[in-house]
């Protein structure tokens, strides 16, 4: 991509987002409307999750219902809560009713029990029972997997009654796709799935029950594990889900398990990394504390290590204590700088990020880092002041450690989007950067602030 093509994109997104701002900021429902409806969803989600709340309630409350559920159903679980949680009751509710009912349920699952009731009680009642039902289930389950839109027939019906359907363009009908009609008695029992290559070759007049094959189902609480299994082992695009008494509840679909696989790799990935699902768009306070909870307790594991170099200290001089400290300042901001790295990955792969928003990025990140900086170098600060017998020692490693890791955020936040503009992939290279950059001011940290405090040091 040449430079002017970069800057012209630039250029554009950059008047997208100030047109955005300021049809919001004047209520102009029809022209956020015809500036959601000139881009893609990736990029209106990108938007989103750049905005503050209050902007960000205003223009969903803007969009039509439909327009709203399209981008909630787009968007990372995260993101979605965010985008319907502050959200008026009666607005949520509208929204609610638009969306596929397995994204109904993960919703009332995340939202707490008093927004999720509030929001339940403004639906139609027998929509709001049906999600009630729905969230009661495990979501790595196939009840918790499964939609409640079913291509279904009675036993009774003909050819014809299918092919009309298909022929009418039934908006239910679109929920349905990728799904072989599902045939079930008077009370609502599964007793047949029909092929479509089986039902167009058949004569309009003939019933279902005379070319309907016996279904494989699955149990609500059967696991995903299980589901991946079943899939795999055949070409079904959907699978039924009935209870006990052999109901049809449900379907859960071949792209839904798919999904939910690839979120779980992903949250394996980044839980080794410990940073959760986190985005950019949730609370400053929340995404520290969660960074917070693991790099605390990453402090015992590293003096563990530093106290292999410090049973040598007798041997060596003095000022060798100051080498003690040396590998955990590194790693603790190395650490940091890790966590960062992986929201910013996340984020690109998610298309809610991209490299012209490195000053955006550089910005969230520096609120993060002064916070755990700060924190993190009171504790080591205090372990080396408790350890060393040293209050001049603590306050020069708590002091390397809060600033490298306020430098270790910055970069490993903003290196994978200027990597991914040079046209580097940042999943190789970040890292590696990222942990050479850090060890190098840490110990330019540590030992030039030791020698500014070299005469309290040896006193």
């Amino acid at each position: 991509m040449s430079g002017s093509t970069e800057k012209e994109i630039s250029s554009d997104l950059e008047n997208l987002e100030t047109s955005l701002q300021e049809a919001i900021e004047a209520e102009d429902r029809q022209q956020v409307t015809e500036l959601v409806d000139s881009i893609s969803s990736n990029e209106a989600l990108r938007q989103v999750s750049k905005m503050e709340s209050e902007d960000r309630d205003s223009f969903i409350s803007m969009l039509t219902p439909e327009t709203a559920a399209e981008l909630i159903e787009e968007a990372p679980a995260e993101l979605a809560i965010t985008m319907i949680q502050d959200l008026e009751s009666s607005v949520a509710a509208k929204i609610m009713e638009e969306l596929h009912s397995d994204t109904q349920a993960d919703i009332v699952k995340d939202l707490g029990v008093e927004a999720s009731e509030a929001i339940l009680s403004a639906m139609e009642s027998e929509r709001a029972d049906s999600v009630r039902m729905l969230a009661q289930y495990d979501p790595d389950t196939a009840g918790g997997l499964m939609e409640l839109e079913v291509f279904s027939f009675l036993v009774s019906d003909t050819v014809a009654a299918v092919l009309k359907r298909l022929i009418e363009g039934d908006e239910e009908f679109e929920r349905h796709r990728g799904q072989h009609p599902y045939v079930i008695d008077e009370s609502g029992k599964l007793i047949g799935v029909v092929s479509l290559r089986d039902m167009l070759r058949s004569k309009r007049s003939v019933l279902l029950s005379d070319i309907m094959s016996t279904p494989i189902s699955v149990l609500p609480d059967t696991d995903q594990e299980a589901l991946a299994e079943l899939f795999h082992d055949n070409p079904f695009l959907g699978i039924p889900v009935v209870d006990e008494q052999g109901m049809l509840l449900g379907v859960v679909s071949r792209l839904e398990v798919a999904e939910a696989e690839l979120e779980r790799a992903e949250h394996e990935s980044l839980s080794r990394q410990q940073i959760g699902d986190e985005l950019r768009s949730m609370p400053t306070w929340l995404r520290s504390r969660r960074r917070l909870a693991w790099l605390s307790s990453n402090i015992v594991l590293n003096i563990i290590a530093a106290s292999v170099i410090s049973a040598y200290e007798e041997t060596l001089a003095a000022v060798i204590a100051i080498a003690v400290f040396l590998p955990m300042v590194s790693d603790m901001s190395g650490c940091s700088g890790n966590q960062a790295v992986g929201v910013s990955m996340r984020e690109l792969s998610l298309g809610l990020t991209r490299p012209i928003d490195l000053f955006h990025v550089l910005r969230k990140e520096l609120s993060v880092g002064i916070i755990n900086g700060i924190a993190l170098g009171i504790l080591i600060g205090i372990v080396a002041w408790v350890w060393k017998d040293s209050a001049f020692l603590g306050l020069v490693i708590g002091l390397a450690l809060s600033i490298n890791t306020l430098v270790a955020v910055s970069i490993g936040g903003t290196v994978p989007l200027m990597l991914k503009h040079l046209g580097i992939d940042p999943a190789v290279a970040a890292g590696p950067l990222l942990t050479t950059v850090t060890d190098m001011a840490g110990f330019f940290l540590v030992l030039s602030l030791a020698s500014l405090f070299m005469p309290q040091l040896l006193s």
